[in-house]
């Protein structure tokens, strides 16, 4: 254990990271970001959503001082239904990074396995999924994922819309973003089925199937992450860009875009803590991410750098 743990310590990807200040301060950023939001239960002085927990006399409390009524102070102000933001914000990110991190993993399956057929079987079935990815690519990322989300949310019955509207947003981002990893997984394929050790597994009477999973899947995995880590950003960017536009997460489970959209309402009447902090906060995990998927990046593809 000591010895696996002394090589991981010298290993070129940590040296790379320890020498990198960025990487250093955006997986920090990022971590505290996240590890806030898995423990926003405990964490938060408030339970936003809960509607017997609120005091609308507590409505648009100012940044750190006592409310003229109430005598309550909070740390970021209160919302216009006297919700504490801080604990709003904690709780939005929980949504914000659910839909980001489901919507990629499906991406990242979905292109991946697509990216493989297409490069390792070729012929008209390469030929069709990537003329759709061409197709798909023709349109914003955002519109995509409009549509996807209207035409599933139309299909899903009227009682259950507020209830699976979380799901249909994951899928809409997903089916928005597997194109990256299909275009790059088809690529390097391409390039991994034509070598030497592909020629002998199948000389070997291996099953195309288990020569895409066991052999050519892990070579390939290294680009594949890159786009992950980058793609996670645009996830919650997307996410929060639907929700802001009112089509994203519903009012019962609000998330980073919701709650600017709701602050931007009340932007103009001198209120500006109720947008300016879940901004704050969704500009900063974005940032953090995708400077740390850039990193990840340039440690990977040193020639890119």
């Amino acid at each position: 254990m000591r010895d696996t743990f002394t090589r991981f310590w010298r290993s070129d990807f940590l040296w790379s990271f320890r020498k990198s200040p960025v990487a250093i301060v955006s997986f920090l950023v990022a971590t505290l970001l996240i590890m806030s939001a898995i423990f926003a239960p405990l964490i938060a002085p408030h339970t936003p959503f809960d509607p017997g927990s609120l005091n609308l006399m507590n409505g648009f409390s100012k940044p750190g001082e006592p409310n003229m009524y109430t005598g309550d102070v909070f740390v970021l102000g209160a919302d216009d239904q006297g919700r504490d933001v801080y604990s709003t914000i904690l709780y939005g990110m929980r949504i914000s990074l659910f839909v980001g991190f489901s919507a990629v993993t499906f991406a990242m399956i979905l292109g991946v396995t697509l990216g493989l057929v297409a490069g390792y079987v070729g012929g008209w079935t390469g030929t069709i999924i990537m003329r759709i990815a061409d197709v798909q690519l023709t349109f914003p990322g955002i519109l995509v994922a409009m549509l996807i989300f209207g035409v599933a949310k139309g299909f899903t019955p009227i009682h259950l819309r507020d209830q699976m509207a979380i799901w249909v947003l994951i899928l809409a981002i997903g089916l928005s973003e597997w194109v990256q990893f299909a275009r790059v997984v088809r690529g390097a394929t391409l390039v991994e089925k034509n070598k030497e050790y592909i020629q002998a597994a199948r000389l070997s009477g291996r099953s195309s199937m288990a020569i895409m999973l066991r052999h050519i899947l892990p070579n390939v995995m290294g680009p594949v992450l890159v786009i992950a880590t980058i793609s996670l950003a645009l996830a919650i960017i997307a996410e929060a860009t639907l929700s802001f536009l009112g089509v994203g997460a519903p009012p019962t489970q609000p998330s980073l875009g919701t709650l600017i959209r709701i602050g931007q309402g009340f932007l103009f009447s001198g209120e500006w803590w109720i947008i300016l902090f879940p901004s704050l906060t969704l500009l900063t995990l974005a940032l953090s991410v995708n400077l740390l998927g850039d990193w990840l990046r340039d440690v990977l593809n040193p020639r890119l750098s």
